[in-house]
């Protein structure tokens, strides 16, 4: 397609190119101008490639104006199991509720890892949701979470 486009754009612009030459009677200055004519072309195409771009970051610079709409299959309050209600509550909560919480819980009783940061050592509570385990990274803790809730 970028082919078709490019055979189009040189033959629009040849009638351009000889309309000025015509005009002048010397024939030596139209032999000089047809070189500069096939470079004008070329030149000219890659200002409207960046014209085309333009437009698309302009585009893309209205879409985040438009305000975000929440997935729905994260809003869907989920039951959490007994295990983890120990420690987020017994009432239906949506998924990003129930994360919330559950890091409220993890600061509050200072369960990061002093060093890296993006370890949680788990207390009694923790650890049965955890699977067992002391120490898990906070990408774990959600796959690990998802278990826990219907």
């Amino acid at each position: 397609m970028a082919t078709a486009k490019k055979a189009k754009k040189p033959a629009a612009k040849k009638p351009a190119a000889k309309k000025p030459a015509a005009k002048k009677a010397a024939p030596k200055k139209a032999a000089a101008k047809k070189p500069a004519a096939k470079k004008a072309p070329a030149k000219k195409a890659a200002p409207k490639k960046a014209a085309a771009k333009k437009p698309a970051k302009k585009a893309a610079a209205k879409k985040p104006a438009v305000k975000r709409k929440p997935n729905a299959a994260f809003m869907k309050p989920m039951t959490p199991s007994s295990v983890l209600a120990a420690v987020v509550g017994a009432l239906p909560l949506p998924r990003t509720e129930i994360t919330k919480k559950i890091w409220d819980y993890i600061k509050k009783n200072k369960l990061q890892d002093a060093i890296n940061r993006r370890m949680i050592n788990a207390d009694e509570k923790l650890k049965a949701i955890f699977g067992g385990k002391n120490q898990v990274s906070m990408f774990e803790m959600t796959k690990l979470v998802s278990k826990h809730v219907k």
